[in-house]
Order: structure tokens, then C-alpha cells, then sequence
């Protein structure tokens, strides 16, 4: 058995992932400077296009490669903090473009358009039309993600694809999943936040996607390797054809698959989870298609962001509900203590789904439910004094803050405190009783980033295999929404003691 642990890695997430200055071999790069539009930094890979290398196009204009009107057409797209995707004919060859204005210097990403692909935009287009309105038509969080899957699967080629959720500590665990034979499954099983590190949950909030066609490509860098408008590397943060860390390729491997795309998630502004796509052998999709997946990226997270405000919704309803009526009862009995404990169902205990209470006030002390012995209870309060705690208060993990909690874990794991006045030692305290349960895991989570003997060198786990691990002293967590409930009952009991003692 385990305590509670974040595996949110610091290593990881202090990684300057948006400054690799390389991109994939898929597509090439341009930078330009904004003023003159003359190229100043290209990927090395850029004859392929051009016809030239990459020292002859440096401080070359623009206007070399491409017509006037279609130069006119892509300035009409530099459009401040914004990604604009067009197409262009540029020496002679029909590109698709992102276009990336940033302060002083213009982003190209290009990729020939002549891939022969077997399916039309107008063909996906229609499928795309599809899948909007059967993950429009889910009625609850599970079956938009089991739809999404199953249309991002067809749509995409991806042998396997899988939806994992966040949670508060940053681990995925993937709750849908769709995949052929040959691939490994991790339906129910839950990922370290380190697999995906901070600053790598940061880009997913720039970047609806990344796709990766072939973990076995070589880089192409970018010359010269700095920016001479920002004399630093080029920030790729936005850029789809940025280049991945050594790491996650290797990772890659380790899974056994070739080719991966990442979709974000977002649900009120956060990144609530990933829809993760693979493939055994490479798998190249071209920046329309991409498209596509952004365009239902935002579908799906505006539909389970319908689904979660309005469950937020009825929740905080009830909840203001049964606040009121625990109010009517302190009211009808003009008694504090009795009105929170002496309604049945209608209790304290159901307010914030407790399983015991005490309440100290004008010397006064009850309990309901279970809850820990006296004397426990006595130290707990002038712990309580101590801390100077005198607003909401709440913890899932009390073993965390208070050692002696470690003896009661079965009915005190978890405490919500109202602090009704904190200078007379008046306090409501709400238990909740220790909730064992068993995560897991895809591979062991402690063995996620192993470091060589030079402690700067690093590789991920190699195994994926189930591994579970038994939390203890822990409860279930207390809802934001509970805690705001919370604060009010409390302003209310305050109000309601000193017209008392008026």
C-alpha cells in the first residue's frame, strides 16, 4: 500500500520543448522577416523546394519563389497571433501553408500538396459532417468519448486510438479506446503526469494537435540555428511540424507503434485530456486532414464542455437546496447544532456526503456519525487554533498535515472544516472515512524516467504492463462547489450565533 504521490515530474516539465530549433523531414520551414519579407532562417531541407540550399535562400526575397498575386494573398493572411492555413504555388510547386505572424518575423510551415491520398477533402469533409453530429448527439461525457474514438478512427487510418481524461494531479487514465489486433490495450489504466510533463501540456493549450508520421525520422535544423531578429532559437511552440525529444520517440518504441498523433481536449479553458492516435507502421496525414482533427477537437471539447457545466449545474443546485432546507431546520428548532444534526436525512452528513461531525460552540460540543474518539477530538480543535486556520478548510489526505489522523484513518481521512469563529474555538467538522483503492497503472510509475550513471542523460520506462498500486488515508476528494457551500452555511451559522447573543 502507498500514500498519495505526484508524479508530475519537475525534470521533465522544465524541458525547453518549444526551442528544438528542428522541425520533421515532412515539410519544410521558412522564416521571414516582417518588415521586408526576405527569408532569414530556412530547415536545411529546403532545396527540395526551392532548388537551392539553405546559404543561397538566406537574406533572398520572398518574391523570388512566388507570383505577385499570390505574395499579395499570403500578406493578406498575416494576421496577428493567428495560424492561417492557404495554399500557394511557390517555384513552381503546389504547397499547403500555416502561416505564423509573430512581432517581427513571419512562420512558414509548407508541405508539397501533389501526395496522392485516396480519399478527397470533399470525401472527408462529408465524413467530418458525420461525426460532428454523432458526438453532438451524445447524452453524457462516456458516450461522446466512446463516439469521438470510433469517428476519429475511421476518418484518420490510425490502427488504434484512445481518449485519456486528466486528473487533479495530472495523471491520464484512459477511459475509450478502439484498436486492431497487434496493438496493446489500456483501457482503465492510468499514465504519470510526467508522461505528458508541464511545459508539454502548455503547447497542447498553442496547439490543437501534434503528429508525428515516423518516430524513425532524422531532424532537419533550422539555419542558422539563431534567429537573427530575436538572437535566440525560433520559438516553435505553435508549430506542427516542430520536432519531438529523443525521449518520446523512444517512448514510441517502447509501445510499438511507428506513427502517433495527439489531439487535445479542452474543457473550460483547461486541458482536460488527450485523444491519442497510433499506428504500427508510418502514417502520414497532410495538413487538410489535420485540419479535420482540429476542427473536431473543438467539437468534442465543446460537447463534453456542455455536458460538464451542466451536470455542474445540477449538482451545485442540490447542493443549494439541501443548504436551504439544513437552514429552515436551524431556524424552526432556534438551535444551531440541533438544526445540523437533528434532521434525519436532512443532516449535515448528507449536505457534504460525511460519514461523522462534530460542532464546538459556546463551549458546547456534539458529534454525529462516526467520528473519532474525545480526546482526539479535543487536540484536533487546538490543532486547529494553533494553525490559525479561520477559513474553509479542507484536505482528502489529512495523514498529510496531521500525524495522529494516521490512527483514524477508517472514519477520518478526510475533513471539511467551517471555522465559525476561530478566535472562540468554535468550529463544524465534517469526516470522511478512508477510501482504499487501487490504481492501474501503465508500468510502474516510480521507474517512468530512468537516468543514466551521468544523471543528465534519461529514458522512459519499457514496459506498459499493468502494475497497481493500493492507495491508502486517503478519502473521497471535496468538491470545489461543496467548499463554496460551505463558506455560505458558514456566514449563515455566524449571522445566525450573533443574533443569538444580541
Amino acid at each position: 500500500m502507498a500514500n498519495k504521490q505526484n508524479y508530475d515530474s519537475e525534470f521533465c516539465g522544465s524541458l525547453p520543448l518549444h526551442h528544438v530549433n528542428m522541425i520533421q523531414p515532412h515539410g519544410y520551414m521558412l522564416v521571414l522577416n516582417h518588415d521586408t519579407l526576405s527569408i532569414i532562417q530556412v530547415s536545411e531541407n529546403v532545396q527540395e523546394l526551392l532548388g537551392k540550399n539553405a546559404t543561397e535562400v538566406i537574406n533572398t526575397p520572398l518574391s523570388s519563389y512566388l507570383s505577385e498575386a499570390e505574395l499579395k494573398h499570403l500578406q493578406s493572411k498575416f494576421i496577428a497571433e493567428d495560424k492561417v492555413p492557404l495554399t500557394l504555388t511557390l517555384n513552381g510547386q503546389r504547397v499547403l501553408v500555416l502561416v505564423h505572424t509573430k512581432s517581427s518575423y513571419i512562420i512558414l510551415e509548407l508541405e508539397k500538396a501533389e501526395q496522392n491520398f485516396e480519399r478527397s477533402f470533399v470525401d472527408v469533409f462529408q465524413e467530418v459532417k458525420y461525426s460532428m453530429s454523432a458526438i453532438d448527439a451524445a447524452s453524457s461525457v462516456q458516450e461522446a468519448c466512446n463516439t469521438a474514438i470510433h469517428e476519429l478512427k475511421k476518418i484518420s487510418g490510425f490502427d488504434g486510438i484512445m481518449m485519456y481524461k486528466f486528473d487533479e494531479n495530472w495523471n491520464g487514465t484512459v477511459i475509450a479506446e478502439e484498436k486492431e489486433e497487434g496493438l496493446e490495450r489500456y483501457l482503465g489504466l492510468t499514465f504519470p503526469a510526467s508522461d505528458v510533463p508541464k511545459q508539454a501540456r502548455q503547447l497542447y493549450l498553442k496547439n490543437p494537435y501534434r503528429l508525428i508520421p515516423d518516430r524513425a525520422y532524422t531532424p532537419v535544423r533550422l539555419f542558422p540555428v539563431i534567429n537573427p531578429l530575436s538572437h535566440s532559437f525560433t520559438d516553435l511552440s505553435d508549430c506542427n511540424l516542430r520536432s519531438v525529444a529523443a525521449v518520446h520517440l523512444e517512448y514510441m518504441q517502447s509501445m510499438g507503434i511507428v506513427a502517433s498523433m495527439s489531439i487535445r481536449v479542452i474543457c473550460n479553458e483547461r486541458l482536460w485530456g488527450l485523444i491519442s492516435c497510433h499506428h504500427k507502421t508510418a502514417h502520414h496525414l497532410n495538413f487538410e486532414l489535420c485540419s479535420m482533427f482540429e476542427l473536431l477537437s473543438g467539437v468534442i471539447s465543446n460537447k463534453i464542455t456542455s455536458i460538464t457545466n451542466k451536470e455542474e449545474y445540477d449538482f451545485v443546485n442540490t447542493l443549494q437546496n439541501q443548504r436551504a432546507v439544513l437552514t429552515e431546520h436551524i431556524y424552526a428548532q432556534n438551535d444551531i447544532i440541533k438544526g445540523l444534526f437533528s434532521s434525519g436525512d436532512e443532516s449535515i452528513l448528507n449536505l457534504f456526503k460525511a460519514s461523522g461531525a462534530v460542532a464546538t460552540l459556546g463551549g458546547k460540543t456534539e458529534t454525529i456519525g462516526d467520528v473519532p474518539e474525545t480526546e482526539y477530538l479535543e487536540n484536533m480543535l487546538l490543532w486547529l487554533q494553533g494553525k490559525g486556520i479561520n477559513k474553509i478548510y479542507a484536505t482528502d489526505h489529512l495523514t498529510d498535515v496531521y500525524d495522529e489522523a494516521a490512527a483514524y484513518s477508517d472514519t477520518a481521512s478526510g475533513m471539511l472544516v467551517i471555522p465559525v469563529d476561530a478566535a472562540l474555538g468554535d468550529y463544524i467538522i465534517c469526516f470522511r472515512p478512508e477510501r482504499l483503492h487501487t490504481i492501474s497503472w501503465g508500468g510502474n510509475p516510480n521507474e517512468a524516467i530512468n537516468f543514466e550513471q551521468d544523471g543528465r542523460n534519461y529514458h522512459p520506462r519499457k514496459s506498459f504492463q499493468l502494475w497497481q498500486e493500493t492507495v491508502k488515508n486517503t478519502s473521497l476528494p471535496w468538491h470545489e462547489q461543496e467548499l463554496n457551500v460551505a463558506e455560505t452555511l458558514r456566514s449563515f451559522i455566524f449571522e445566525f450565533k450573533t443574533r443569538q447573543l444580541a
